[in-house]
């Protein structure tokens, strides 16, 4: 009998053309004029789609701002929440201007801005508090990873992006410009469009600092392998933002 069945098919991508790819996504902050065409953002979506889920209930939701005068209206609205929660807080006023000044510069300068929410419309319900808790995180962890497969299909498109978690803050504020539906949770929102310029490099964490390694039965793996993981560093996963 073949074992064609039990044969894995081959990826579509290099291991190492795969790795240069998911290491080379970094956050663009400033772009170039010209909105991506909607046949670009429609293969981008269609990656989204793909991405895993609880239950498979796909929770994600996502609002797509192509206006760039409604960008500029949801920008000035979450910048005056941002200003009055820094002024409650007791920040210096110059402070506080520069940090919407620079909010504003950033959302209004995207060709596109995508508001990411999330519903608890198709997730499972518990009598129980803390069930129910674990299930609104589980949206969330699905959401989550909708938006990375957004970042990365976008990536694939030469597109840059940014993931800003600004709409948690201010829902209220992001609603009285944006229609988005009752039952939308708000998480984010993503700039995105070509790069201006290349997103800065940052310092990532070495492995030992964040993977933890079980044991194994003597003799069933690399001895080597332990010390290449202890001697891991952050530059050794080429630093990206």
């Amino acid at each position: 009998m073949s074992d064609d069945a039990d044969t894995p098919a081959p990826p579509p991508l290099s291991r190492e053309t795969a790795h240069a790819f998911l290491r080379g996504r970094r956050s663009v902050r400033r772009y170039r004029p010209g909105r991506p065409p909607d046949a670009v953002l429609h293969r981008i979506f269609c990656s989204v789609a793909m991405a895993p889920s609880a239950h498979n209930r796909q929770p994600w939701r996502f609002f797509v701002i192509r206006d760039r005068a409604l960008a500029a209206r949801l920008a000035t609205a979450m910048g005056e929440r941002l200003a009055a929660d820094r002024r409650r807080d007791g920040d210096p006023e110059e402070a506080i201007a520069q940090d919407v000044a620079r909010a504003f510069a950033r959302i209004t300068g995207a060709p596109v801005v995508i508001l990411v929410a999330l519903t608890m419309a198709e997730m499972d319900t518990y009598p129980d508090a803390a069930r129910g808790a674990a299930e609104h995180l589980m949206a969330v962890q699905s959401t989550a990873m909708a938006t990375q497969n957004l970042l990365l299909a976008a990536h694939a498109e030469g597109l840059g992006t940014c993931w800003m978690c600004a709409p948690m803050f201010c829902p209220d504020a992001v609603r009285s410009v944006v229609p988005v539906p009752s039952d939308w949770e708000l998480q984010g929102l993503v700039t995105l469009g070509r790069p201006a310029a290349p997103g800065r490099d940052k310092p990532r964490k070495a492995l030992p600092e964040f993977v933890r390694l079980g044991p194994v039965a003597t003799g069933a793996d690399d001895p080597d392998a332990d010390s290449a993981w202890t001697d891991s560093t952050a530059a050794d996963t080429e630093p990206r933002a």
